[in-house]
């Protein structure tokens, strides 16, 4: 840059020659959430609206949650937190009685900027009462066709990676993908199911040349793994329904019943993107505290902070009826079914930084 030279101003997302640029896929985006809607109408669920402020955020130790604090009329003060998910609200339902209910929340994850992440995004769960995640994945295939045809594409695409939505998903455990894809039995690392061997799993990816770096537990050199080797790979030429996590890795999710070191979760990838997380629901209120606390453990020693658990939660849980749950990042739906790179293209409005507006549209 020239030595007086400015800077650039920036772009602002309002600027009408930007909202124009972006407008056919805002359009796009109004499109698909009525496909998604009609969707479920066409198999009689029923859609629900829950408080984003919560008790407690979610519990998974790498999520960073936003406080704040509700002040009553009699000035009394407690603490609450924007919702990462609104499962914990959703099953307090299926306990109510709802049988099918699904829910488009706008939803808040600290710490998450990147193409594929915003800090505030639209996150579609739903859940049915009385079934495993096998339909679960029936529902992500017929979803996925809606999408694309409300978007009027015949592809789902992302960073030159194609998958057809015509086409019925592969369905791969992640046992297979870690086989095929890395040359690894990631289930011999991991004698103990909840407390696999971090060592034993460190040696497995140093033979392939993955990285591991000192301190490193097992869920570390498990992510990175997959993120080199593995992910890349998945959802396409058709997505992919990746299954059966080892237990250690589904805190919320029912253990196989023929095997209990594998978890009843799957994850849905399309053209490479990770699109949505699912589970057989755990109704163990005793062993989902359990979790709890481990998770809590785990995320005071990385971060030096842990989140409340909502005891509403767990008594609700205790009542509510064996189910499955979704959920899916809708922003990265319509980034597939539009072919959008970076989320902020979709988005009719991202969140501004430090009060500036954005650079990057």
């Amino acid at each position: 840059m020239a030595k007086n030279a400015h800077p650039p101003p920036p772009r602002r997302w309002w600027n009408p020659s930007a909202h124009a640029r972006r407008r056919p896929r805002l359009l796009q985006r109004q499109a698909i959430l009525a496909g998604v809607r009609a969707f479920f109408a066409e198999r009689d669920f029923v859609e629900v609206e829950t408080p984003a402020l919560q008790v407690s955020p979610g519990l998974e130790p790498h999520l960073m949650a936003f406080a704040t604090e509700l002040v009553g009329p009699d000035e009394r003060r407690s603490r609450l937190y924007l919702h990462t998910s609104p499962e914990f609200a959703m099953k307090k339902l299926l306990a109510a009685g709802e049988e099918r209910l699904f829910q488009i929340a706008r939803v808040f994850r600290n710490g998450e900027r990147s193409d594929t992440h915003h800090p505030e995004f639209a996150m579609l769960e739903w859940y049915r009462a009385g079934a495993g995640y096998g339909a679960l994945m029936e529902d992500c295939e017929g979803l996925l066709r809606a999408a694309a045809e409300a978007a009027g594409s015949r592809t789902l695409s992302w960073k030159g990676r194609a998958a057809d939505p015509l086409l019925s998903p592969e369905r791969l455990s992640v046992a297979e993908a870690f086989a095929r894809h890395a040359g690894i039995d990631i289930l011999a690392t991991a004698p103990v199911a909840d407390a696999p061997d971090a060592a034993l799993l460190a040696h497995e990816a140093r033979r392939i040349g993955v990285r591991v770096a000192e301190g490193d537990e097992w869920d570390d050199i498990f992510f990175r793994v997959f993120l080199e080797r593995i992910e890349p790979r998945l959802g396409h030429p058709a997505a992919t329904i990746l299954y059966d996590y080892p237990i250690s890795m589904a805190a919320l999710s029912r253990p196989k019943a023929d095997d209990p070191r594998l978890a009843e979760r799957f994850e849905l990838y399309v053209a490479g993107l990770e699109l949505a997380n699912a589970f057989s629901e755990l109704t163990d209120a005793q062993e989902q505290r359990r979790r709890f606390t481990a998770w809590q453990r785990t995320k005071e020693a990385r971060y030096g902070l842990a989140y409340p658990v909502d005891e509403d939660f767990l008594a609700a849980l205790a009542a509510m009826p064996p189910s499955a749950g979704i959920a899916l990042g809708i922003d990265r739906l319509v980034m597939l079914a539009t072919g959008a790179e970076r989320i902020e293209d979709i988005l009719w409005a991202p969140v501004a930084e430090n009060g500036n507006p954005t650079n990057s549209l």
